[in-house]
């Protein structure tokens, strides 16, 4: 089922969020919902308070990294790589953001299994796109203040707000 996606400024996109305690059913076909979801949208990734849920949870599929993952924290990160990084939540506005090159994910798979994995460039910047929102924050907050006004400006415009 395809779900609707949170835009800024929705309150929910700001909150740290509640770590997954229950891996069932229910938390699969969440994540069912989540992919279709993502795929419908065109996106890499999607974080559960994209959908309005207040959940440490993102899926993803890029650069042929497939994954669900829940409770997930950045645990290593190397190198410097600067490029465009856009957000379903903020109407794929894009803007120039450094991230670390590559980064070392720690998080539970749909199963509540505990599981490390690496990624390097694009794939790196996926997993730290979507822990940010887990841990509240969006891309734009990476950004200096000027800039992310100006992404928030061109997001608003396309909105007709």
């Amino acid at each position: 089922m395809i779900r609707k996606i949170t835009e800024y400024p929705e309150a929910v996109l700001g909150q740290v969020g509640k770590p997954v305690e229950k891996f069932d059913d229910e938390l699969k076909a969440l994540c069912d919902d989540m992919f279709e979801t993502m795929y419908d949208a065109e996106g890499v990734g999607l974080a559960a308070p994209q959908i309005g849920l207040n959940q440490r949870l993102f899926v993803m599929d890029c650069d042929g990294i497939k994954l669900v993952a829940a409770n997930p924290e950045i645990i290593e990160t190397e190198g410097e790589q600067s490029g465009q990084e856009g957000c379903l939540s903020v109407g794929k506005v894009p803007a120039v953001v450094i991230r670390p090159m590559k980064a070392k994910l720690r998080a539970q798979d749909a199963d509540g299994n505990w599981f490390e994995r690496e990624a390097e460039g694009y794939a790196a910047r996926a997993f730290m796109h979507e822990t940010d929102h887990c841990n509240g924050k969006l891309f734009i907050d990476h950004l200096p203040k000027m800039r992310r006004d100006m992404v928030v400006k061109s997001f608003k415009k396309r909105k007709n707000w």
